[in-house]
């Protein structure tokens, strides 16, 4: 089995890894907008699940796949309101690939979290 950290502080406060790679499947952990590069939280929800796409194929890369190998993701969305900018975001990503898919209007943990993205990809499958 092998682990993925991006160096969040949740993975070591809340005791998880980012991505799980256990033989041909590979679990990430939802996922938030967390910008790494400036070190915020943007406020545009679209922004937010941008971010949160790159954070998980970066992991999903270091795992030895990508977005490309998706074949579930769940949104988890703070206000209905923004259904239709996460829609924006993700839609182009996942149009080709076409997991299977749930969304879902939830309470953040923290105010300024806006979406959180969870993926699990198998290794090879763009190619099936």
């Amino acid at each position: 089995m092998q682990r993925v950290s991006t160096g969040s502080p949740f993975e070591a406060t809340f005791g998880y890894s980012r991505a799980v790679r256990h033989q041909d499947t590979v679990y990430v952990s939802g996922t938030t907008g967390y910008d790494y590069a400036t070190m915020t939280m943007p406020d545009d929800v679209g922004v937010q699940a941008a971010n949160a796409l790159a954070t998980i194929d970066k992991a999903l890369k270091e795992a030895g796949s990508s977005l490309q190998d998706t074949v579930r993701v769940v949104y988890y969305i703070g206000d209905r309101n923004d259904v239709n900018a996460v829609v924006a975001a993700v839609g182009p990503v996942f149009r080709d690939i076409r997991p299977a898919a749930s969304m879902l209007i939830v309470q953040m943990i923290e105010a300024g979290m806006k979406v959180e993205i969870e993926v699990t990809a198998r290794i090879g499958a763009s190619n099936s």
